[in-house]
């Protein structure tokens, strides 16, 4: 098992070996996928793709010295599988194990932690500058990887267009898997299609490429020639080249599972001047046949056992229902009953549960591609118009859409509802992904309200609620099974929390998810005879004054709890309202992500590490229990 890639213990060792010993590796890099995939959830189609361009790119640069980029990392396994990192492969998304995602702090060989796309082309750009800058002999050459799907952002195209003025020698590639998580949208897509039937321009293209490089720069009638004949070879099969006019040299398509023919490929553009985009021709889940047909299901999937050349998925046990899917039934509903409601992703239609809504109203789905600013704005757009639109995207990919909530939301007090995925901490995608910041840069947006579910019973009168209100509205929630809390139905009433309990010696007072530990933690605490309260914020922005300021007036320890950052969290409003009152918060404390980044594991691994389940509620209360502070009035007090 693994005979060679077991000797493989940096990119050095690949050199010598023969193409069919490439070869071999290639089917052993897959083999420890396969391993890989049926211990844990793990990005799986995409890296089954890129085994035969890693290992070209590996065996024609040295990325010892040369630079290489990944644009949304989770294409990086079989990368570190070869930079050192085999021994340790089988820890990849597990707690203290490797990321999934390129890692700095693993290896030189990954220069940026990079989980979101986009960016590649940009920072490629940035350090190629940077070194002809500092180190203007040194020839080093910069790679960029880019998927197809991330080929959609608008990042791309702006550093693209950069790079071109600036004639910088800089190489992207482009792995065209005819993917993103779901397949791709828009017209890129279409226009990359094109370009994989275009096999008669890649060989014209490169003679006359040779043609060129051979011309002097003197504006002769035969480098004027051979340019319109260029030119009128692009416009005849392609209907003009896009990448050609931002400054870039377009070659390809190339077949890239035929190592030897990528080499060839490679080799050629490492020696050009200028930029250049090598169009690189992948099948997402290659060699692999059940990724190969379904490539979306077998994008990260749950782990599963081959038996006889099939696969079968390990056994779960019966759990509640997401929150996900929660919100998706709660929108499909919506949406029969309102034709104004639709809904906008961001090439996030499978992560959000949303193909139902596709199938069933096609005409009111819309997928944007990885295009976040556009999503919020096109949602805008619709708004103005008199619609009710739903953006649907994780908390961490909604930060790239900032400037459009401030500017087209909050600035012109749209309807829109911003649905946030993944709020909070999200596992072993780590901290690319987790989804804490969110209720720090929306809580000073004026006119946006912030609300987060409590309980699987918040779900569907939030987003009715929502779907009335006139402004637009946030909704927070994580991945992860929601609870249900046994309680009176309360309706959800703007900026009105619920009181599920008081008590005598304190007051929990949960923003979302964390509202079934709460009630475990004060049940616990029952038991050592301690009478703790219970609150369901519901909405971060407004805050209920009235039922919050009042436990923080009478309970001799408040204790908020949120699965996000305290800086400028939920704790933080509670202390801005109380400090506004002019009570005392002596007694005030918090419970949430601190101010640093955290790393990856399960879910339920970080939320006890930070002290965010029931236990760490417990003892954090037996701490607090009996040291000295001020109530409201000013008398002296056991916490």
């Amino acid at each position: 098992m693994d005979k060679l890639l077991s000797t493989i213990q940096s990119p050095a060792d690949l050199k010598g070996l023969s193409h069919q010993q490439l070869v071999q590796l290639a089917g052993e890099m897959r083999e420890a996928l396969c391993r890989l995939a049926s211990t844990r959830t793990a990005h799986f189609a995409s890296n089954l793709g890129v085994v035969e361009l890693t290992l070209a790119l590996h065996t024609t640069f040295d990325f010892a010295r040369d630079r290489l980029i990944w644009d949304t990392g989770h294409q990086v396994y079989a990368h570190k599988m070869v930079t050192g990192r085999y021994d340790e492969f089988q820890t990849m998304r597990a707690k203290g194990g490797l990321m999934g995602y390129p890692n700095p702090t693993e290896s030189d060989f990954d220069l940026f932690m990079t989980g979101h796309a986009g960016c590649s082309v940009g920072t490629a750009l940035g350090m190629k500058c940077g070194d002809d800058l500092l180190q203007p002999k040194d020839g080093r050459h910069v790679v960029a990887v880019v998927g197809d799907g991330a080929f959609t952002c608008g990042m791309i195209f702006e550093a693209m267009n950069h790079a071109g003025g600036l004639k910088k020698n800089l190489i992207v590639v482009l792995n065209d898997n005819k993917m993103s998580i779901c397949p791709r949208v828009g017209g890129m897509a279409k226009s990359l299609d094109r370009l994989r039937m275009a096999q008669f321009y890649t060989g014209l293209k490169t003679e006359v490429q040779k043609l060129l490089n051979r011309v002097p720069v003197i504006g002769d009638p035969v480098e004027r020639f051979l340019t319109q004949m260029k030119d009128a070879v692009k416009a005849g099969l392609l209907g003009g080249m896009l990448f050609e006019d931002l400054g870039f040299r377009y070659i390809g398509p190339v077949d890239g599972h035929n190592i030897r023919q990528m080499q060839k490929y490679l080799g050629m553009v490492r020696d050009f001047q200028g930029p250049v985009l090598l169009h690189v021709v992948t099948e997402k889940g290659h060699g692999f046949p059940p990724a190969a047909e379904d490539p979306r299901t077998f994008h990260a999937p749950a782990p599963f056992q081959r038996e006889n050349g099939s696969v079968v998925p390990l056994k779960k046990t019966a759990s509640r229902p997401s929150y996900t899917r929660l919100v998706r039934d709660a929108v499909l509903e919506r949406m029969r009953t309102d034709r104004r409601v639709a809904a906008i992703t961001a090439a996030m239609c499978q992560g959000n549960m949303l193909e139902p809504l596709r199938d069933e109203f096609p005409e009111r789905f819309f997928d944007v591609g990885i295009c976040e600013s556009h999503a919020v704005a096109l949602a805008a757009g619709m708004a103005k118009a008199g619609m009710r639109p739903i953006v649907d995207i994780y908390s961490t990919f909604l930060q790239r859409s900032y400037d459009q909530i401030f500017q087209e939301l909050a600035l012109q007090n749209l309807p829109v509802l911003l649905l946030l995925d993944r709020a909070g901490l999200v596992g072993a995608d780590g901290p690319t992904h987790h989804g804490v910041f969110d209720l720090t840069y929306l809580r000073p947006m004026p006119n946006v309200t912030v609300m987060a579910p409590g309980d699987a019973r918040d779900v569907a009168p939030m987003i009715e609620w929502a779907l009335q209100h006139d402004g637009p509205v946030a909704i927070r929630y994580p991945k992860a099974p929601a609870e249900i809390i046994d309680r009176p139905a309360k309706p959800v009433k703007f900026g009105k929390s619920e009181v599920l309990r008081r008590g005598n010696d304190g007051t929990f007072i949960a923003c979302g998810a964390p509202l079934g530990a709460c009630v475990e933690a004060a049940a616990r605490l029952a038991d050592e005879d301690l009478d703790f309260g219970v609150i369901n914020a519901r909405f971060v922005k407004p805050l209920d004054a009235s039922a919050i300021l009042h436990a923080v007036r009478e309970s001799p320890l408040v204790v908020t709890v949120e699965e996000g950052a305290l800086t400028g969290g939920f704790g933080g409003a509670v202390l801005e309202a109380a400090a506004d009152a002019g009570l005392n918060t002596a007694h005030v404390r918090r419970l949430g992500v601190p101010d640093r980044f955290i790393e990856h594991a399960g879910r339920n691994e970080l939320l006890a590490d930070l002290g965010l389940d029931a236990d760490g509620m417990v003892r954090a209360c037996r701490n607090w229990i009996g040291q000295p502070c001020e109530t409201a009035s000013g008398s002296r007090v056991s916490a």
